[in-house]
């Protein structure tokens, strides 16, 4: 690997990654609510379509998305505006989830694994830090493909560890709580902690 990347430059992309995947953000609030809500069990669909589904979505931006955001920005903005206008609706039906602790309606449900997927290409964080990366990381025309390939593994892996962390975070949680008012006063403000950490993203 030393030929495509140093040492030092696979430090600093792990670096970033798992920084970027563990800090709150919309897939993490989800997972926080999920494991609260719906226990580890039902969300691993949901667990199991970001840690392919983030990858996926990076991998295309490195083989030509990437390009063409830069071409036409126009597509990016219009791309960040109805992203966040799908995460408002999103909280928004977090706000509604009244179950948890064994007694949730059968319409209250986790994702499932193609939403989670299709979620990532709607996630305004998510954007970011797979445009991002791929303009800082990719460092050599030859080893293109390559270097993209070594990314997006990276990224699979940190997704395990960050999807699961936040899951069994929000399991752990739940064992604390005897109340369903409180599942979802908590549901609320992962709501508002979801809309409230992709700002900056979309003023960037």
């Amino acid at each position: 690997m030393s030929d495509i990347y140093p040492l030092s430059m696979v430090i600093s992309i792990l670096t970033f990654a798992f920084t970027m995947a563990m800090t709150p953000g919309p897939n993490n609030a989800l997972f926080l609510s999920s494991g609260l809500t719906f226990g580890y069990r039902a969300t691993i669909p949901h667990i199991i379509g970001v840690i392919i589904g983030f990858p996926l979505m990076t991998f295309f931006v490195g083989i030509g998305l990437g390009e063409l955001f830069q071409t036409y920005p126009i597509i990016f903005q219009v791309l960040k505006i109805m992203s966040f206008a799908y995460l408002l609706w999103m909280a928004y039906h977090m706000t509604q989830i009244k179950g948890g602790l064994g007694n949730n309606k059968k319409r209250d449900k986790p994702l499932t694994f193609i939403q989670a997927v299709l979620f990532q290409w709607v996630n305004p964080k998510a954007w970011i830090m797979a445009i991002s990366s791929i303009s800082v990381f990719t460092t050599s025309i030859d080893n293109k493909f390559s270097q993209l390939l070594i990314v997006t593994f990276l990224y699979f892996i940190v997704g395990f560890v960050s999807t699961n962390f936040w899951t069994l975070g929000g399991v752990l949680l739940k064992k604390f709580i005897t109340s369903q008012k409180v599942v979802h006063i908590i549901n609320l403000i992962l709501a508002f902690v979801m809309v409230a950490s992709v700002l900056p993203f979309m003023l960037h």
